[in-house]
């Protein structure tokens, strides 16, 4: 099933007052459930000028600029993806920006843009957990990229809460069973604000700590998966501040929810809550095998996991059963020579799994990686049989490794027309790979740390390190370097593209490029 397949047989049915764009990108891997980082638009350019910063102020002049439509300040990190559906642009940054003048302290915001001017919607502001950085970092600002259907989206906000946004914001009334974003906003027992136009509408909440007694590892990121009528997350269950317990080793890894009320229809069954390394903070993804759905995600332990779509009723509650396992953690990173335990997080020791699994061709694709605060290691990209897989299949189900990636927590793209995979790793390596026999094609160093993942459209590779610099490769066997402009900034997320423009964030400002574009007289 393709991507506007898949789209709108997810949208049979629904009604909503703007309708879908053809070239929307809906979600984190554009919509399609098995989330490849990959589009067939067409015309985008590989060349454009970001512009230059006016003396003295973090405003760009746009008169410096080349190919680029406008440009969105954002907060001083920000590390979500951006996602574009039904004429607006979403994007989570922090609160250093201050657009609302009500909020003045750190606070997460998922930003609503204009589609065609960048201008502001609405802003979704949560505040901070009173808990501080061991469940919700200083600064890190809003990472989860919503999911979009319909008038509604779907999220997961840095207090470990699973949300129902509605996509007009306040601006046509306080809908849904929840109504008091006013308190919501400045946080509990804070001076409560009335709701404007301008702020989000929250048609539901499901708080994972307060209903699962989760406690989240520094960060509460995960990106929903929408199947039917039901909502996907990862609950980043994790190790408190000693980096040695695991407060609630017996709380759910990952949960399903009912999309229209936020019900929880089922916790998973696979037990890894003793066992997780670290923190918990990859995505799922989705792909159909053997006739039926099975969701994957890679677990804070190190293992690939595959459960049934449908949950099933248990004696004390639902069942997101697991059907089967991978071990994605080599002998040699547990080991040393010697025999010895080799312990977490050693350079050459274990890893989680941070990216998100990609379904592509009845394949799946991912690398290990931690942390990036860890620094650099040994990792491993995968390629993964699900077909007829049943229990641990560590030992029976993998295709071909790539043992050179160093730790990884990008998601994988892969070109439908050479069946190419690109991908990134934090030691700054960009990597093309041939997806049937696993062996490499090329490298790249970018000489700089890579967080994002590469983004495919129009025949080209794009992905952005540490450094701001911004690499556009052609995505062909052989390496080409078609362009590498720098950002003036740290580009920490994935570029998109959605109905013509690429969508570039760095720490401070969302690009929106397109050929030929001519930008706004003011810099929004």
């Amino acid at each position: 099933m393709n991507i506007r397949t898949f789209t709108a047989a997810a949208l049979a049915g629904v009604a909503f007052t703007t309708a879908l764009n053809a070239a929307d990108w809906p979600a984190w891997g554009g919509g399609d459930p098995g989330r490849n980082m990959y589009s067939d638009a067409k015309g985008i350019p590989a060349k454009f000028e970001p512009g230059k910063f006016k003396k003295n102020s973090e405003e760009i002049d746009m008169s410096t600029t080349q190919n680029v439509k406008w440009i969105a300040k954002l907060g001083s990190q920000t590390y979500g993806n951006t996602v574009v559906a039904y004429n607006t642009v979403y994007i989570g940054t922090n609160n250093a920006g201050a657009r609302d003048p009500r909020f003045k302290d750190d606070k997460s915001v998922l930003l609503a843009l204009e589609e065609k001017t960048g201008d502001l919607k609405w802003q979704f502001t949560v505040p901070k957990l009173a808990s501080g950085k061991v469940n919700d970092w200083e600064y890190l600002g809003y990472l989860s990229a919503p999911f979009v259907e319909g008038n509604t989206l779907y999220s997961v906000t840095s207090r470990c809460e699973v949300v129902a946004l509605d996509a007009e914001g306040q601006k046509n009334g306080n809908d849904g069973k929840f109504k008091d974003e006013g308190q919501y906003m400045p946080g509990p027992a804070k001076p409560k604000v009335e709701a404007t136009a301008k702020d989000a509408d929250i048609l539901w909440k499901y708080d994972m700590m307060d209903e699962l007694g989760v406690f989240p590892h520094n960060a509460s990121n995960c990106s929903p998966l929408i199947l039917d009528n039901r909502v996907y997350v990862c609950t980043s269950n994790g190790q408190d501040w000693s980096h040695v317990t695991i407060p609630a080793p017996q709380a759910p890894s990952f949960i399903v929810l009912d999309k229209k009320t936020g019900e929880l229809l089922g916790e998973d069954d696979a037990k890894i809550g003793p066992h997780i390394f670290h923190g918990q903070w990859a995505s799922p993804s989705a792909g159909m095998v053997d006739g039926k759905w099975q969701v994957f995600f890679g677990g804070g332990d190190g293992f690939l996991y595959a459960f049934d779509a449908v949950p099933e009723k248990g004696a004390e509650g639902g069942v997101f059963k697991m059907l089967w396992k991978f071990d994605a953690v080599l002998d040699a990173y547990k080991t040393d020579k010697t025999g010895k335990k080799i312990k977490y997080p050693a350079p050459d020791g274990p890893s989680e799994i941070i990216a998100t699994p990609v379904f592509y061709k009845d394949k799946i694709y991912v690398a290990v990686g931690q942390d990036p605060e860890h620094g650099e290691g040994v990792g491993r990209l995968m390629c993964i049989d699900p077909k007829g897989a049943k229990g641990d299949v560590t030992k029976s189900a993998l295709v071909w490794d790539f043992k050179d990636i160093k730790r990884s927590i990008s998601t994988v793209a892969i070109d439908p027309a050479t069946d190419l995979l690109f991908t990134g790793d934090y030691s700054g390596f960009v990597y093309c790979i041939d997806t049937k026999t696993g062996k490499l094609q090329w490298q790249h160093d970018m000489q700089a740390h890579i967080w994002g993942s590469p983004m495919i459209v129009d025949g080209k590779v794009y992905i952005g390190d540490e450094d701001g610099d911004l690499c556009v490769f052609a995505a062909a066997k052989e390496k080409k370097l078609l362009n590498e402009v720098n950002m003036g900034a740290p580009i920490l997320s994935t570029p998109v593209v959605a109905n013509g423009t690429l969508y570039i964030s760095t720490q401070t400002h969302l690009y929106a490029v397109s050929e030929g574009a001519k930008p706004e007289e003011k810099q929004k």
